[in-house]
């Protein structure tokens, strides 16, 4: 028997129960059964809306892209959050303990989910400014969560950027973990694109010992399986294939296999990849060597697509720094790498080992960009040294020196400015270029010159010149050249061309004589105002002795001005009184306008002081006539005892 919900008296009282009417009887007609069709079809239901307006549109739009990324986010409501206090804490006027209070929050929410953020485009952002500024026990527990993953994370667009800022405010305990983290993948892990930015981020930050156990792994196979090996005492290639006895020819072999990649791919920007290249080009042979800067040079001549490892904290920022990535990326590479001693030594490299070709594509690279190399601690040298080898002086003075000249007065008071400057007046001297930069400009590749080339390359002149006589004295040997693979014309011959035949000469001196009173008492433009002074070396400037006879003047009228409290005498200043005194020891027409201006009948009132250095020079002279002028004034002073004899003289007359 069928059960109580199957009975027809059953399904009746439902329907009136529901309010619904009774079921058609059997013998009902056609025209019933309309009716109750109508009767019985459930209401239709009212279709949506469709948006008209724009606004309407964009609603709908907003609405259904929150659906699918909810659908498609795990954490999209938390992504939401974070994005509102991260627009908070970042801003530029809020207080440090609602800025603290903030960081906390986000990390809070983010505690047990650090992975994940770091990996998404925008959670990653806030994560490294909570990084930034949260306080050390709460940076020391995002790093313990994410160490394990430190490795991956720092092949990730977004998450290189927290890599990086962690490794920055490292611990020197954390620091040293995750060195010890990167032995065995930092070959690989250079030749990603992504990869090397955190590489070279470490070995900024490293300990010399650290660096070491970074730059020896890419040395050598077995110094990359087995690393008790890297402790060495030295990071010096050489050094390292002699204490270990590594064969040479294997080692070469490796590291082309590390440095091929990254020249392919244009990696060649940090400061390890350069440390490795130079370290490279001190055992390679002589094709290896030019295959690599041949590669190096169409790297360098063009901009640079690098991560770059600013975040974005301010709104105001914005715009400036997309800007400033902008125009970075433009500018040629050789720019860039200017920071450091090796970029300095892989350009010097490119520039003196390339071909003339090579050199003109570089020359042409730099054009509106010579000012920012010139005032650069290492692009002044490499300004210096590239006046100093390119034969193509017309292309030189188009690209180089119409830019410095534009910018004469800026450059002569700079200290990294005035160098090129003092290059094409005395080239490679001491008293303007520390040790270390000497060696800096001197550098070239072993197997690409050796010391006959370079001997006779620096003494080598043109027979047919005028100036074979000067030549000959001031290139009797190459410490006071810089030799260049291919470089033919004449080293004095190039100075003057690009000094008297670009013009430059003529704003130099104008320069000088406008600012005559200022250089004389800074430290930095006494001695381009010197070197001017007294033609330069050789007498460079031999062809334009009026202009400097006027400079001579303008100099000699300063130091004739009578003394005031309110501006420094010319001979009390102790700047200007020492090149005074050098300018008389050197330059006898000098010293004979000084002496006629400023000098004659008033010794005695500067016989004390600093002064006093500039009136007993007239006796210290090497010239006759100097010494004939101020004798019988001078001499009056001394034996009076007015006026003291340096000691060194007083030896010398006793």
């Amino acid at each position: 028997m069928a059960g109580g919900g199957d009975h027809p008296g059953a399904n009746k009282r439902k329907r009136e129960a529901a309010g619904r009417p009774k079921a058609p009887s059997k013998g009902a007609g056609p025209g019933d059964a309309a009716k109750r069709k109508k009767t019985y079809d459930a209401p239709a239901a009212k279709p949506k809306p469709q948006p008209v307006t724009a606004k309407e549109k964009r609603v709908a739009a907003k609405e259904m892209s929150e659906s699918r990324k909810m659908k498609r986010k795990p954490n999209y409501n938390l992504e939401k959050e974070l994005a509102v206090l991260w627009e908070k804490m970042r801003c530029r006027d809020v207080s440090k303990e609602n800025r603290s209070k903030l960081v906390t929050e986000a990390l809070r929410k983010m505690d047990g989910k650090y992975f994940e953020i770091a990996g998404s485009h925008v959670t990653a952002r806030v994560l490294q400014t909570c990084v930034k500024w949260c306080s050390q026990p709460e940076r020391d527990a995002v790093f313990v969560a994410l160490q394990p993953h430190l490795l991956h994370l720092s092949r990730k667009k977004y998450a290189v950027f927290l890599v990086k800022k962690l490794i920055k405010l490292a611990t020197k305990k954390q620091l040293a973990l995750f060195i010890s983290s990167l032995h065995g993948h930092v070959a690989s892990l250079l030749r990603h694109t992504i990869g090397a930015a955190v590489v070279d981020c470490t070995f900024h930050q490293a300990t010399p010992p650290q660096k070491r156990s970074l730059l020896l792994e890419l040395y050598s196979t077995e110094l990359q399986l087995f690393k008790d090996l890297t402790e060495q005492k030295s990071c010096s290639l050489l050094e390292t294939i002699s204490k270990l006895g590594l064969q040479k020819s294997s080692v070469l072999q490796y590291m082309t296999t590390v440095i091929q990649p990254l020249l392919e791919k244009g990696i060649v920007e940090y400061s390890i990849v350069h440390t490795v290249i130079l370290e490279y080009l001190t055992i390679a042979d002589k094709t290896s060597a030019l295959d690599v800067i041949r590669q190096l040079i169409p790297h360098l001549t063009q901009g640079s697509s690098v991560v770059d490892g600013d975040e974005l904290s301010g709104v105001a920022e914005v715009a400036t720094k997309s800007k400033a990535k902008k125009k970075r990326s433009s500018e040629p590479l050789l720019i860039r790498i200017m920071q450091t001693r090796e970029g300095l030594k892989i350009g010097l490299a490119c520039l003196k080992h390339g071909s003339a070709k090579d050199r003109k594509k570089i020359i042409k690279s730099l054009k509106g960009q010579n000012m920012k190399l010139a005032l650069g601690d290492y692009g002044c040298l490499f300004l210096a040294c590239l006046l100093s080898i390119v034969d193509d002086t017309k292309l030189v003075t188009k690209v180089v020196i119409d830019e410095l000249t534009k910018h004469l007065k800026e450059l002569i008071f700079d200290k990294n400015g005035r160098r090129p400057l003092l290059q094409l007046l005395h080239p490679l001297c001491s008293r303007y270029l520390t040790p270390t930069d000497l060696n800096c400009l001197k550098y070239s590749v072993p197997s690409l010159v050796s010391k006959d080339e370079a001997s006779e390359s620096a003494t080598k002149v043109n027979l047919d010149s005028k100036l074979d006589d000067v030549a000959d004295k001031e290139h009797g040997g190459s410490e006071d050249t810089l030799v260049a693979s291919d470089s033919k014309k004449d080293p004095f011959k190039r100075r003057q061309e690009l000094l008297v035949k670009s013009e430059l000469f003529e704003v130099l001196i104008e320069t000088c004589i406008e600012n005559v009173g200022e250089l004389l008492r800074t430290n930095f433009g006494k001695d381009v105002l010197y070197e001017v002074a007294v033609g330069g070396k050789n007498n460079v400037l031999e062809g334009v002795t009026d202009r400097i006879h006027v400079l001579h003047n303008a100099i000699a009228s300063d130091a004739a001005r009578p003394r005031t409290e309110d501006v420094e005498h010319a001979f009390d200043n102790y700047h200007s009184s020492r090149v005074i005194r050098k300018m008389i020891l050197d330059c006898p027409e000098f010293a004979a306008t000084l002496w006629k201006k400023a000098l004659k009948g008033k010794c005695k009132s500067f016989a004390d002081g600093f002064s006093s250095k500039v009136v007993a020079a007239y006796l210290e002279s090497p010239d006759s006539k100097v010494k004939d002028l101020a004798k019988s004034e001078v001499q009056l002073l001394i034996d009076s005892g007015i006026l003291k004899i340096p000691d060194h003289k007083a030896a010398e007359k006793k």
